[in-house]
């Protein structure tokens, strides 16, 4: 059977097996891999997968299954299997499927991948990285190319075609000198071509240089309440558990912290917010949500007022509110007036944040974890890089003190995020 052909079996199956509702997922993809570790480059392969996943509907019982073999005998065992686990789980008549859309076939990236030129960029980047910051030390590198071909099919009649392609480069990175060892850092990027050096894209420059300087950390005495520089890395994170808020499990409980909110400011007047995974601006777009939605560019939140909530269909059907075409995984923050070395300047007391390790939020949006490959910042200036130290706070009151955002903004592959100064979190050293 042909890939389509297969997808088409399973939803066939399913529904002479039984199922009320049913949905298939066929992606086929292939990945290019070439590998650097302890400063060699030691691995080059080609892999191919599959995978199947389905999911069924019966008597408001959900079941789902994925697989890796796509043969007869595994697609039919697989059915079997998907409708006992629906069984055995609980009804809930907020389950559904998407519905009947106008079919459509999605494609974009690069069709294969130049090998050559990974190699070159790859050797390249080792050889930058040796030349700018002689005591930094590449611990792992990866540029692959993926290709995937997405299937998806429901007995509604969606009929949805998705193949993209792009490059994606990775390094993990430490410094040492003078038997001084920085904490690791990381950074990666997806990309639409290898036409830029690797270590002009994402962060990798700056990330490189100051793990240099971070081989001899100073601790910072006492603690006080300041201004807090986040960086788009860090940015991310905690950009996802403020969203989640917006989303199924504490809308489901009635326990978030923007419940009958939309329309109200929830943030700063300088802050919007929006996902847009059909962006041309993005290396790895999505044209069909998780949810088997063709996917819609959204804006979320919009000059600090809430504009939507970020509901799933299963969330919309258990709150009776609107559910969104869209994943919410490719953020668009909108950038700002001043440049980072002004939002700098300002700084009387506070952090250069470029990496948060810590547990999630409290549902209050609570939080607390440890500031690593940070800097402090007085009068202005930064001052030196900092043992790890602590920094706590409130997520939800902290995006309503926002002070500035950059004019620059970190280009991912999967999103653009600026540089963010939240006054009023507490740093704490010894």
């Amino acid at each position: 059977m042909q890939a389509k052909e297969i997808a088409q079996y399973a939803l066939k199956a399913l529904m002479e097996s039984g199922a009320e509702k049913a949905k298939c997922v066929l992606t086929s993809s292939e990945k290019n891999e070439l590998n650097l570790e302890a400063d060699n480059i030691n691995l080059l392969r080609t892999t191919f997968n599959n995978g199947l996943g389905l999911k069924v509907i019966k008597g408001n019982c959900i079941g789902n299954i994925s697989i890796n073999k796509t043969d007869k005998d595994s697609i039919d065992q697989a059915v079997k299997d998907v409708l006992e686990l629906a069984k055995a789980s609980q009804p809930d008549d907020a389950h559904d499927i998407s519905p009947m859309q106008e079919a459509a076939e999605f494609s974009y990236g690069v069709d294969s991948p130049d090998l050559d030129k990974m190699y070159q960029r790859l050797v390249e980047f080792q050889q930058e990285t040796k030349k700018r910051y002689p005591t930094t030390i590449l611990e792992g590198c990866m540029v692959d190319y993926n290709r995937t071909t997405s299937y998806i099919l429901n007995s509604n009649g969606v009929d949805f075609k998705e193949t993209k392609g792009s490059y994606n480069f990775m390094a993990m990175f430490t410094s040492k000198e003078d038997g001084n060892v920085s904490s690791f850092n990381y950074d990666s990027v997806s990309l639409k071509n290898l036409d830029k050096p690797l270590i002009e894209t994402a962060q990798f420059d700056t990330l490189l240089r100051q793990s240099g300087e971070q081989t001899v950390l100073k601790p910072l005495e006492g603690k006080f309440v300041g201004d807090v520089i986040v960086t788009p890395n860090a940015f991310d994170s905690f950009l996802g558990s403020y969203l989640s808020y917006l989303g199924d499990y504490y809308m489901i409980s009635g326990s978030s912290v923007f419940k009958d909110q939309v329309g109200e400011q929830i943030a700063h007047e300088s802050l919007s917010i929006s996902s847009n995974p059909t962006s041309e601006l993005l290396a790895d777009r999505d044209f069909v949500t998780s949810g088997g939605y063709r996917a819609e560019d959204l804006k979320i939140i919009e000059n600090g007022k809430l504009n939507t909530y970020l509901l799933s269909q299963y969330g919309a059907n258990k709150t009776k509110l609107e559910n969104v075409r869209n994943d919410a995984n490719r953020p668009f923050v909108s950038a700002g007036n001043k440049e980072l070395a002004e939002m700098i300047k300002s700084v009387k007391k506070g952090l250069l944040l470029c990496r948060f390790s810590g547990g999630r939020p409290s549902g209050n949006g609570d939080f607390s974890g440890v500031a690593k490959n940070s800097y402090y910042i007085e009068d202005g200036k930064i001052q030196f890089p900092v043992q790890e130290v602590m920094v706590s706070g409130n997520l939800v009151e902290g995006f309503k003190n926002i002070t500035d955002i950059s004019s620059e903004r970190n280009e991912s592959g999967s999103g653009f995020i600026p540089w963010v100064q939240i006054s009023g979190w507490t740093v704490s050293g010894k």
